[in-house]
């Protein structure tokens, strides 16, 4: 009787470790450009990152919000950039890699299938590819400090 309690004592600790690994990419997040800033969230076990700053948030023909003009549905044209759902599904794999996910570009207007590998705590490698991951391209995202 120890024994099965001690494993399935085992069993809910290393349950709980992988969920604090997976949970190690919430955060407020740079990428390489330095034109946003992406909050990744985890959602019902996904994560899901949003853009939650520009650095030109507005048009600089209108002075409005500017807008995902390049998506390529018509009806998500006049959607604010800021707020926007970039990153969708993201799994956790073990080993600091999420996958199974999705990367919008907003500036094509193309969604990629994607897999984030963190480096470090600070550091993520975020690849967006077409079908297979050999080509496809990647880019450095750097963690925040937010107080």
């Amino acid at each position: 009787m120890k024994k099965i309690i001690t494993s399935i004592a085992f069993m809910f600790v290393c349950a709980f470790a992988f969920a604090q690994e997976a949970d190690d990419l919430v955060g407020v997040w740079e990428p390489g450009h330095g034109k946003a800033r992406v909050k990744i969230d985890n959602i019902d076990g996904k994560y899901y990152g949003r853009i939650v700053w520009l650095k030109e948030p507005n048009d600089p023909e209108t002075g409005k919000p500017k807008v995902d003009a390049n998506n390529p549905d018509e009806s998500m044209r006049n959607v604010p950039l800021r707020g926007y759902r970039m990153l969708k599904d993201f799994e956790y794999k073990g080993k600091g890699v999420w996958e199974e996910g999705t990367i919008y570009d907003p500036e094509s207007g193309n969604t990629y299938s994607s897999v984030i590998t963190m480096k470090d705590e600070n550091t993520l490698d975020i690849r967006g590819y077409v079908g297979v991951k050999t080509f496809g391209r990647s880019d450095t995202w750097r963690r925040l400090k937010i107080k």
